[in-house]
């Protein structure tokens, strides 16, 4: 699989959704923490797109902390029409940026998940590739998901996936779709449901 080439796809999947949306919908709470569906997209171009803000001196104003600074930043990205939000998605689908630590899986999974936070609570149709969501799982436990997930959230656990040839771990089981695996692997406690197997109750204590 040509992983640029999915980063890129799944940019403008992202893109066509936002154009696609009521502003109602585009206000709704998104499953990323108190952003809604249009601060999501904000986040997801403010990585890539050109500044709407001095990067450094918001970063002052934030402490020094990048999380901090980048939740801002998405905010204040998301501030623009939603045409353009979803314009400069397109115009920066192929960028080639590529984020230190989590490099290029940790990209589309960032992608991949963030989609998901924002089709979910619309009840919108949310199916991924099952190639992507093989590199987004194989990230997830590969010992670089920085700021995606707590190794101690995974530790002790089997994960299968129901719909691909992908397993990892020694423990109690957790089964399911392999979407509803990414989703809960970063905190989405709403995909808990989807799960199945002894390791399920653990996972969601592991949440909560």
């Amino acid at each position: 699989m040509d992983i640029q080439s999915a980063i890129a796809d799944e940019r403008r999947r992202v893109a066509d959704l936002v154009e696609s949306l009521t502003p109602e919908q585009l206000e709704t709470p998104s499953l990323c923490g108190e952003w809604t569906v249009q601060q999501v997209a904000g986040h997801l171009l403010a990585a890539i797109g050109k500044p709407v803000t001095p990067v450094l001196p918001l970063l002052a104003r934030n402490g020094f902390s990048i999380h901090r600074t980048n939740a801002r930043l998405a905010v204040l990205t998301a501030e623009q029409p939603a045409a353009e939000l979803a314009r400069s998605l397109r115009d920066n689908a192929e960028n080639p940026f590529r984020p230190p630590i989590v490099g290029y899986p940790g990209q589309l999974t960032d992608l991949q998940v963030h989609g998901q936070d924002m089709r979910r609570p619309l009840g919108l149709p949310h199916g991924l590739r099952l190639e992507r969501l093989r590199v987004s799982l194989d990230f997830l436990v590969g010992g670089r998901a920085v700021g995606f997930t707590p190794k101690r959230r995974l530790a002790g656990l089997r994960f299968e996936a129901a719909d691909l040839d992908w397993s990892t771990g020694a423990g109690p089981l957790v089964t399911g779709p392999a979407e509803a695996l990414m989703l809960a692997m970063t905190g989405r406690g709403v995909a808990l449901s989807e799960l199945d197997g002894p390791g399920v109750p653990i996972l969601r204590n592991r949440l909560s």
